[in-house]
């Protein structure tokens, strides 16, 4: 017994020594203020350095880099200095002996110095960590998670033990940094319950921390768009925390944040207005091509027309400065700019010709799409684009990937399809989802119109391969048993090839599923409703049904979703009343939750179904919220802010003919002379047929007139007056009749009376093409409604003439389209 405690003592004494004489060379590394320093003091103790030195070192390495500014950094002189290649192999070889936090540690800083993921190192870390997992603990866990998320590892066995550890231990994290980077990086495996259970955490931990860094809000709203759901209370509670630290948000930061809110479609007027005016006052101040680049991606979509010259202004100056990463960035945003300058487009176009090879296959679709959307003409750049486009394809066996290569191949001018890519699609069609045979059926049809001759287009290869297309797509329909997945795959479809021969079997596949409609996918349900412009009447009471048993669990944003298919579509479901009633409340409340435009939307979309709720309409209504939205919309896309604009005088208008007792002002007069002089006036074949065939009915051109404007600002296709006999008044003096509509008086019901013998009445005879009814039955659109009513309360007596009843086999004789016409005007009551 006492011989064993010698050799304790003397193993004691032994590990004390070389302990101390580890912290000396411990605290000589970590004095170190130089790369030179640290490389200096590896190369003279390569034998004595421990696990813990060779740990130390990598990390004083990468503190000098964090501690630089991006220009002033140097990581390709650190990784290629042969004492980094001496300490990594070292740390290779030591990697047993490192505990759970040098392991992690170490792995995390060699990340840091672009090391490869197929690195020895890199791979013999990543899997001794594995073996380690669930000893981890969460902060290292959370750690060890970044690097794997940084080498594009989101979904593997690997990642889906994390996110096992995760779900067994989320009660316990209270560490907000910990989470969000740990929701991130499990994004891509989880569940929806899983999901659901990580949302209510993250809202808890964002309502409890004192103190939240933008860093941990940023990846929740990534975290968010990894899993395509715009949770507004989450997304809410991360904008509060980006304008508390406004302040400390850097130009690469508010360009990622903007871009997810993007993604999410998620607006927020006051982030926006803070951050533009942050933007703008660093204008003068980005003079280099790093910091420029990212100024004019976050500022210029948003920029007015003074700050978007001159954003232009130093592109043009800069561009031959770019790298290929800025090139791409730049281009990118004049797209979402929509941008016309010539020299900038041309000039880019060059700078992105000489580093085409540089790109991958992603980044070549997102310069391709560009390109041809901003009208580039080069055609040297598109030959060069295809030959690459093409390249790629032919090694690429990923379904995703084939249909975007595919399609933006045939975006490009005068693009024919050849074997290679009919080949390609063909090989992986039984593996594709709908949303990527609805890109390969895109371009298969942009590629026949493309000059190719009748004969190829019903009998070639492409024909015979959208048949091949139409097949597959039934056939997954037919097998779908999830409507999640489904709505997943239809979120991004669109084009001809799905609405003319896939949507009712969609339709009819979503009815088979209608029980799966749950207040959770409800929003996203009631938009592709929307979009397919179907008339479904099980679908939309389904709907309905949900909104009014679940409404305290939907966010009272969410009502402007639930509402416009029925406004759109002009359909009252079952108990509409008690519907519309309970979406009003539940949102009436909540008002100060909606963004200025989406107030907007929403009010004109229940005035189409003549609803006219007062709180809404007096919040609306107001100089402080039309200033707030003036703010807003200057920071919104151009087509959009035409939409908002336009829906405001819409809603005006329908108020101040349907609700006078608000006693609101029409402010529109101005704005819509402007838009009249944009008009182009153009009529169909049908429209001049009516024409001509009412000069005959009524005796003469004098007795009708064409294009007619009405107060407020309604186009009507043809009016004609008729006495108190039915007998047709002339029109003496176009110009005076015309000045008389547009200055009828102030007593709105009595306006179409005015400056009429007593008895006459105005008919007003409008030819409603396919776009006023709903795409599978002859229901009149909400729109189309609300313009006959206000209308008739203008005085008119309004004739529809259907487009299907016009051309219809009854019709087919002028004689029939004249008693057509005759009846519908001179037999109106």
């Amino acid at each position: 017994m006492l011989c064993v405690r010698h050799i304790y003592a003397f193993a004691l004494r032994r590990c004390q020594f070389r302990t101390l004489s580890s912290d000396t060379l411990l605290s000589q590394l970590n004095s170190c203020t130089t790369e030179d320093q640290v490389f200096d003091l590896v190369g003279k103790n390569k034998a004595r350095l421990s696990e813990k030195h060779v740990g130390s070192a990598i990390s004083r390495l990468w503190k000098f880099q964090r501690d630089k500014s991006d220009l002033l950094r140097n990581i390709d002189f650190v990784k290629n200095h042969s004492q980094f290649l001496t300490l990594r192999i070292l740390a290779e070889n030591k990697i047993e002996f490192m505990d759970n936090d040098l392991l992690v540690d170490t792995l995390y800083n060699v990340l840091r110095f672009t090391v490869e993921a197929h690195d020895s190192l890199v791979e013999e870390l990543v899997m001794e960590a594995w073996r380690r997992l669930e000893r981890f603990s969460l902060p290292t866990l959370s750690k060890f998670a970044v690097c794997l998320y940084e080498q594009q590892i989101y979904s593997s066995p690997l990642i889906g033990k994390i996110a096992d550890i995760v779900n067994m231990n989320l009660d316990s994290i209270q560490d907000i940094r910990v989470l969000s980077v740990l929701m991130l990086s499990i994004s891509g495996v989880i569940s929806q319950s899983f999901r659901e259970r990580l949302i209510q955490k993250a809202e808890l931990l964002l309502e409890t921390v004192d103190f939240i860094h933008f860093n941990q809000a940023r990846r929740m709203v990534q975290f968010l768009r990894n899993v395509g759901l715009t949770y507004r209370p989450l997304l809410e509670k991360c904008n509060k925390v980006f304008l508390k630290n406004h302040s400390q948000l850097d130009l690469e930061n508010i360009h990622l944040i903007l871009g997810l809110y993007r993604c999410l479609q998620f607006n927020n007027t006051e982030f926006q207005l803070v951050i533009k005016q942050k933007l703008t006052e660093t204008i003068y101040d980005c003079i280099n091509p790093v910091s420029f680049t990212s100024l004019f991606a976050a500022l210029g979509p948003m920029a007015g027309p003074e700050v978007r010259e001159r954003l232009i202004a130093t592109a043009l100056l800069m561009a031959e400065e770019f790298n290929c990463r800025q090139a791409l960035v730049v281009v990118e945003t004049m797209e979402e700019m929509e941008c016309r300058n010539s020299h900038l487009i041309q000039k880019i176009a060059s700078l992105l010709h000489k580093y085409l090879d540089k790109y991958n296959p992603v980044e070549l679709a997102k310069i391709t799409k560009a390109l041809v959307l901003l009208h580039c003409h080069n055609a040297e750049l598109y030959t060069k684009l295809r030959r690459l486009l093409v390249g790629y394809l032919q090694v690429n066996v990923v379904p995703r990937d084939i249909s975007m290569l595919t399609r933006v191949l045939s975006m490009l001018p005068s693009s024919q399809v050849d074997e290679v890519v009919i080949n390609r699609v063909d090989a992986v069609l039984s593996q594709c989802i709908l949303s990527d045979l609805s890109s390969f059926a895109t371009a298969l049809v942009r590629w026949v119109r493309h000059g190719q001759s009748h004969q190829q287009s019903t009998s070639g290869p492409s024909a015979k391969l959208l048949q091949k297309l139409s097949n597959c797509g039934y056939q997954r329909l037919q097998k779908a048993s999830d409507l999640d997945l489904l709505l997943v795959e239809l979120r991004y479809i669109s084009g001809e090839w799905f609405e003319e021969i896939l949507v009712e079997e969609t339709l009819n596949t979503c009815q088979r599923l209608m029980d799966q409609i749950t207040w959770m996918n409800v929003l996203e349900f009631s938009s592709f409703l929307l979009k397919t412009n179907y008339h479904c009447t099980p679908l939309l009471d389904r709907i309905a049904s949900v909104a009014v048993q679940h409404i305290n669990k939907i966010h009272p944003s969410g009502m402007y979703a639930i509402l416009l298919p029925f406004t759109i579509l002009n359909y009252d479901p079952p108990q509409s009343e008690e519907f519309f009633e309970t979406c009003i409340q539940h949102f009436s409340s909540h008002l100060g939750c909606f963004e200025p435009h989406r107030l907007v939307l929403l009010g004109y979309s229940l005035a189409v179904a003549e609803y006219f709720p007062p709180a809404l309409i007096n919040a609306i209504f107001n100089v402080d919220f039309l200033a707030k939205l003036d703010a807003q919309l200057e920071t919104l896309s151009d087509t959009l802010n035409w939409k908002v604009r336009l829906r405001l005088m819409e809603l005006n208008r329908a108020v101040c003919l349907e609700c006078p007792e608000f006693q609101i002002p029409w402010f529109h007069e101005r704005y819509c002379q402007q838009m009249q002089h944009k008009g182009n006036g153009s009529t169909n074949t049908a429209q001049q047929q009516i024409h001509r065939m009412l000069g005959e009915i009524l005796g003469g051109s004098q007795y009708a007139k064409v294009s007619v404007l009405t107060p407020y600002y309604y186009g009507i296709d043809f009016e004609c007056i008729l006495d108190k006999n039915k007998k047709p008044l002339p029109y003496m003096d176009q110009s005076i009749v015309l000045a008389d509509l547009v200055q009828w008086g102030p007593d709105i019901r009595l306006l179409g009376k005015k400056g009429l013998p007593p008895g006459a009445q105005r008919i007003a005879v409008e030819f409603l093409d396919s776009k006023a009814f709903c795409k599978n039955s002859c229901h009149l659109k909400g729109k189309i409604a609300m313009k006959k009513r206000h209308l008739e309360i203008l005085g008119y007596q309004v004739v529809q003439i259907p487009h299907f009843e016009w051309n219809s086999m009854e019709l087919s004789s002028k004689d029939a389209w004249m008693e057509y016409l005759k009846k519908n005007i001179f037999e109106t009551k």
